[in-house]
């Protein structure tokens, strides 16, 4: 009797089993067409100069995103640290161009242009102007900037030994950087980031 209840439960059971494992396989099936590539071509081909390209990518978005982020800050708000210990927004400002203007010139073997000394006396429009030209010059010089030379030995900010490739990476992780200080400086004035914004 146990045997026969047994089979019974077994017969139950198995179109539940299939059930399962046809949804199963849709499920897999479906995970598998999402993560395929739209293009298999496009994924396959090797990028020309992968490290500076990509570089000029993050260029592009973030010195939108950043000059964006400092024309959103008030200009009374200039002065504005989170805590006493914190430097100003207009420091920050200065540091974004002076850090761009260094890393890029030593990237690209280009002098700096001898910009206007700013200050965190300056006013709102006078830093975001040097910070728009940091930016500027930076698109011009990299833009013939390749990986050929990614093992030249250089010097970054007076004494420390690294390469073009590591002034690279030092340009690329300072945009993430910079970006996300200036995101929590708006945020704490009750501002929104400019990549925070709702699309349009």
């Amino acid at each position: 009797m146990f045997r026969g209840s047994l089979k019974r439960g077994k017969m139950k059971l198995a179109p539940l089993a299939v059930t399962l494992s046809i949804g199963l396989l849709l499920v897999v099936s479906a995970n598998a067409q999402e993560s395929k590539p739209a293009d298999t071509a496009a994924s396959t081909t090797p990028v020309t100069n992968p490290v500076s390209s990509t570089v000029k990518q993050q260029l592009t978005r973030f010195s939108k995103n950043m000059i964006a982020a400092a024309e959103a800050m008030p200009a009374e708000k200039y002065n504005f640290k989170p805590t006493p210990e914190m430097n100003t927004f207009a420091h920050l400002t200065i540091h974004i161009a002076q850090a761009n203007m260094h890393l890029c010139s030593k990237i690209s073997g280009t002098a700096a242009p001898e910009a206007a000394k700013l200050t965190e006396a300056d006013g709102k429009d006078k830093l975001v102007t040097g910070l728009k030209v940091s930016f500027d010059f930076c698109s011009t010089v990299l833009a013939g900037v390749d990986d050929s030379k990614l093992s030249d030995p250089m010097t970054l900010f007076g004494s420390f030994p690294s390469s073009r490739a590591g002034a690279l990476i030092a340009l690329s992780d300072g945009f993430s950087d910079h970006y996300g200080a200036q995101a929590i400086y708006l945020r704490l004035s009750g501002i929104l980031p400019p990549t925070a914004k709702p699309k349009q």
